[in-house]
């Protein structure tokens, strides 16, 4: 099984190649449309800023090529955020794969809710899907963000923190995860394992 890891200016890229190294997966990272439309699976991760981001991906067409997809196709945190419709991050205009807007938290209690929201959450709300599919009793996953996906038909699991925010979307073969699935223990790896089996 071929897996392409979309190459691009976002960080925490080397974590999830080593996450799939441990799940007997060799990926490659790479910004080749060729070989990303050759792959049997893509993965499009990261961490940063999201207006740099897309600039980045503009410049080098991947924008079209995310979008011309047909195989699963998976985003991870700021990877989920980019695939929404638009971000109040620089307001940004995203990709448009999910029709929904990321937006900042802003913490309604400063002593009780910081931003960014760092550290493990709950899974709640989970949805019938391939994606989630026999996951541990304890759905806790490991976050790392200031922004948030609104909650829409899309989502297919949600979590708490201020309010509730989508954890997991997933639209025709594009699924994404704001949090870290390859810093989420056991969870994660259920997640990532279900993935690669779709």
């Amino acid at each position: 099984m071929k897996i392409a890891v979309i190459k691009y200016n976002a960080g925490n890229v080397q974590s999830v190649l080593y996450a799939l190294e441990r799940l007997g997966v060799d990926a490659v990272l790479t910004d080749d449309p060729e070989e990303i439309h050759a792959a049997d699976k893509v993965i499009f991760p990261g961490q940063g800023e999201a207006s740099s981001a897309m600039t980045y991906l503009k410049a080098r067409q991947l924008d079209q090529v995310i979008k011309e997809i047909k195989q699963p196709f998976l985003g991870v945190c700021l990877g989920l955020q980019l695939l929404c419709a638009h971000s109040e991050e620089n307001d940004t205009e995203c990709l448009g794969i999910f029709p929904v807007k990321v937006k900042r938290f802003i913490p309604e209690n400063s002593q009780e809710f910081k931003v960014p929201h760092v550290g493990w959450n709950e899974l709640e709300n989970l949805a019938d899907n391939v994606l989630l599919k026999d996951l541990p009793d304890s759905k806790f996953l490991y976050y790392v963000h200031s922004y948030y996906a609104e909650l829409s038909e899309a989502t297919i699991a949600t979590t708490h923190y201020i309010h509730d925010f989508t954890a997991i979307l997933h639209r025709d073969n594009y699924w994404a995860i704001q949090a870290h699935p390859e810093k989420s223990s056991t969870v994660g790896e259920k997640l990532l394992a279900n993935f690669l089996n779709i």
